[in-house]
């Protein structure tokens, strides 16, 4: 506990970096204010509550804004989907390849282009979310009014959620986009949390307990899944320049086993509505086309949670392959002098990486898949629906994935002032391995 105690007045010893975390809690305490800020023109009383599907995910994802029919309705998620887009772009289109390797003005551009292109999600977005999920009895004022309205406040507040994560990201702590995320996520856990312990109280709460065992334990494997790697030898020759000698140094080239993160998970969900909005177009002509229908509408259904499994398993694959170029790599590693002991400099270096890239990404993919079915096992336990999304999948990955990077983040700050790290055993990943920048 006094090393604990120590190492909290360590960190706001450090100016710049006591700086940097009052900047964050300030600038995410404006979002969360935000979500509760209820469109001009909407009775708050006559909103409807989502929980399960693409928008219940979206819901968690905004910490209750998107219920709430908040001014952050849409949030940060216009612009992730932006980012998405420019990247499969990139790798697709020479012409976004050529603008990504100019350096820092091409980053510009295409950092411009998304800023663009979200306001155009968010304008499509808006006119499902205005029409779609705001009852008509809940509103006010004018229908066409309060539409128009509300389409340029969702868009205001997209850009300002985004201008916040951008401004956490330059005067605070980590990534700001994927903060603004977890604090939605985290928002909702101590209602959920609260909610179970009263379901569980008197005669089950050795069964809380139990639940809050499994949770550790889960929390821990998924830790083990963001942080293990397959580092790969890299050797760099000798150089004699101005009479000093470089290179020599054996370093390591780290690919992660889940290099494509949570991305998988996200694409699989916004698929997984599909079988049973098909199937419910001819439900009242065929019985087969009404069982679907109903099977995939349970997300506690075993063909439901396969298929799930299998579409995050293939996703892994794709979203690893675009976005990890083994190619580049061995030339980047040819160009700077290194070379992978015992594998020939070219060709034969990117079919090397390529192969330990499908090794790894094979179990890797596989236990994301079960990380993502965890919360319909725990359903089916018993455990409430709220509590239950924080067992495993997006919510679970987002949360373990920000908090190490914010970890590492403070990590590096203090062992550049001499003291001593949050992690004794050093095993936030870049913390004191050397490694291989291709």
């Amino acid at each position: 506990m006094k090393k604990f105690i120590s190492t909290i007045q360590n960190i706001f010893s450090i100016e710049e970096l006591r700086t940097r975390i009052l900047n964050t809690l300030g600038l995410l305490i404006i979002f969360r204010l935000g979500s509760f800020v209820v469109l001009p023109g909407v009775d708050p009383a006559q909103l409807t509550s989502h929980e399960g599907g693409i928008f219940g995910l979206l819901n968690t994802f905004l910490g209750g804004a998107f219920s709430n029919a908040s001014i952050f309705g849409l949030g940060i998620m216009p612009y992730i989907s932006a980012s998405i887009v420019l990247q499969l772009l990139t790798v697709a289109v020479p012409y976004f390849q050529k603008m990504q390797k100019e350096g820092e003005s091409g980053r510009n551009k295409i950092n411009q282009i998304t800023r663009v292109l979200t306001i155009i999600i968010t304008l499509a977005q808006g006119i499902g979310y205005v029409t779609a999920t705001i009852p008509e009895n809940a509103i006010l004022i004018d229908p066409w009014f309060f539409k128009a309205s509300a389409l340029l406040i969702l868009v205001a507040g997209t850009m300002f959620c985004m201008w916040l994560g951008e401004k956490i990201t330059d005067k605070g702590i980590g990534n700001g986009i994927s903060m603004l995320i977890m604090i939605g996520i985290i928002s909702r856990l101590p209602g959920a949390l609260v909610a179970e312990a009263m379901t569980r109280g008197g005669a089950q709460m050795l069964f809380f307990v139990a639940e809050l065992v499994a949770l550790f334990f889960i929390i821990m494997a998924v830790v083990m899944l963001t942080q293990a790697t397959r580092k790969i030898p890299i050797q760099y020759a000798k150089q004699v320049v101005g009479g000093r000698t470089y290179g020599g140094q054996r370093q390591y080239l780290p690919l992660k086993v889940n290099a494509a993160g949570v991305m998988p998970i996200i694409f699989a969900q916004s698929l997984m509505f599909l079988p049973s909005l098909g199937a419910s177009a001819f439900a009242d002509k065929y019985d087969w086309a009404a069982s679907i229908a109903t099977t995939f509408a349970d997300i506690t259904s075993w063909q439901y949670n396969a298929l799930f499994a299998v579409l995050i398993i293939l996703f892994t694959f794709f979203y690893t392959a675009i976005t990890i170029n083994p190619n580049q790599i061995s030339d980047d590693l040819k160009r700077n002098g290194g070379f992978i002991p015992g594998v020939k400099p070219g060709p034969q270096t990117a079919e090397y990486i390529d192969s330990v890239l499908t090794k790894i990404t094979l179990p890797g993919s596989i236990f994301l898949g079960l990380v993502a079915i965890m919360p319909a096992f725990a359903r089916i336990a018993g455990v409430d629906g709220n509590f239950s999304q924080f067992f495993g999948g997006t919510s679970l990955l987002i949360m373990v994935g920000v908090v190490l990077d914010t970890l590492q983040q403070v990590e590096s700050y203090l062992l550049m002032r001499h003291y001593e790290g949050l992690m004794k055993s050093g095993k936030i990943k870049g913390r004191s391995n050397k490694v291989a920048v291709a």
